[in-house]
C-alpha cells in the first residue's frame, strides 16, 4: 500500500519560501517517481513538476528558476522547494507516483497540502 503524506504547506508573503515534502515507501526502494500538481481555487489542476526513477526533474514554465524537486531516498521523501513564491502559486498543492517500476504503483495521491501566498 502506498501513502503518500505532504506537510508543509502553510501561509507566506511574496518572495518568501516554502518547502513541501511527500513520502512513500515506494520512493524509498527507488520504485517510483514522483509529480506536483497543484489546483487554484476555481481553476483546474497543473502539473508542477516532476523527477523520474532516475532522479531527473522536470518543470513547469510557470515555476523553472524558483522550485527544485528533489529526492531523499533514505527518507522515502520527495521535497519540492518553492523560492521566490508569487500570490500566483496558491493553490493546495498534490503529490502522486508515477513512472513505476511496477504499473501497480502509479498514480497514487496524497490528501494535498495548501500553500497561499499573499502579497
Amino acid at each position: 500500500q502506498i501513502q503518500l503524506v505532504e506537510p508543509g504547506g502553510g501561509s507566506v508573503q511574496a518572495g518568501e519560501s516554502l518547502k513541501l515534502s511527500c513520502t512513500s515507501p515506494r520512493f524509498t526502494s527507488n520504485r517510483c517517481g514522483a509529480e506536483w500538481y497543484r489546483q487554484a481555487e476555481g481553476k483546474q489542476r497543473e502539473w508542477v513538476s516532476s523527477i523520474d526513477r532516475g532522479d531527473t526533474p522536470t518543470y513547469a514554465d510557470s515555476v523553472t528558476g524558483r522550485f527544485t524537486i528533489s529526492k531523499d531516498k533514505a527518507k522515502g521523501t520527495v521535497l519540492l522547494v518553492m523560492n521566490s513564491l508569487k500570490p500566483e502559486d496558491t493553490a493546495m498543492y498534490s503529490c502522486r507516483t508515477f513512472g513505476c517500476l511496477y504499473i501497480s504503483d502509479n498514480n497514487y495521491w496524497g490528501q494535498g497540502t495548501q500553500v497561499t501566498v499573499s502579497s
